[in-house]
């Protein structure tokens, strides 16, 4: 026993050890030298900024859906492309990426249809962006449409309505910004740390830093089932809702 406890207090200040190393704020206690707060390795990774970030995985280009497979069961998926954009093939179900993600920065652009004024609150433009296949952030015609707070475009679904009601007209682009935090789990199948996003709408904030509480459930309350990397899916909602120029970067 008492040599179990002596590996494990080498392990501990071995560990400390290593945090304090990381935590460049106590190098030196009180320190009178400037070069003392200043610290130079690791360099910072460059990116290049632009329409694309240099280290942006292109998710889609307006060409084809080579990244995309239907989420119901991973055939090719089946939307329509053309014009430099996907759109929503009704009945064809929900889109999901071939690869997963966990902790990442999306930008997509999406576009409600030219829909009759017969159709209203969730039944006109609607689709929505899933971070991890599972968590969605509303997409919807939320202009001059009205309808539940939490189902507006921005909301995270029937969790958190959006501060503010960005929504451009029927057949103007939007854009999502979004920074996505995957939850992380304990290995009791407990919640360590929650998801979480911030969504800017067209220029605007609408989610700071929003905790997800759990699976966006159309009837019920969240759920929160262990995972690990998911991927971006789309959803068929029956609306002929359009997306283009979607990437993403990893964090």
């Amino acid at each position: 026993m008492k040599k179990t406890l002596l590996i494990i207090s080498a392990l501990l200040l071995c560990s400390a050890t290593v945090a304090l190393a990381q935590d460049h704020r106590h190098v030196k206690v009180n320190p009178t030298n400037p070069n003392d707060t200043e610290y130079w390795e690791p360099s910072i990774t460059v990116v290049t900024p632009g329409a694309i970030p240099s280290d942006a995985i292109v998710l889609f280009d307006g060409k084809n859906l080579d990244n995309w497979e239907s989420a119901k069961d991973g055939s090719p998926a089946a939307w329509k492309v053309a014009d430099g954009k996907m759109t929503v093939v009704g009945g064809k179900g929900n889109i999901s990426t071939k690869e997963k993600f966990t902790n990442y920065q999306l930008h997509i652009e999406w576009q409600s249809p030219i829909e009759p004024e017969t159709l209203k609150s969730q039944g006109k433009g609607n689709s929505g962006v899933f971070m991890q296949g599972m968590y969605e952030v509303q997409v919807m015609n939320s202009y001059q449409n009205p309808t539940y707070r939490n189902g507006q475009a921005g909301a995270i679904y029937k969790q958190t309505p959006p501060l503010v009601n960005a929504t451009s007209k029927m057949g103007d682009w939007n854009t999502y910004d979004i920074i996505y935090t995957a939850p992380v789990f304990t290995t009791n199948g407990g919640i360590e740390t929650p998801a979480y996003v911030t969504v800017i709408h067209n220029g605007i904030v609408v989610q700071n830093h929003t905790k997800i509480q759990g699976t966006t459930e159309y009837i019920g309350q969240p759920l929160n089932p262990v995972h690990g990397p998911g991927p971006i899916s789309l959803q068929d909602h029956g609306n002929a809702v359009s997306f283009r120029n979607i990437w993403l970067r990893k964090m």
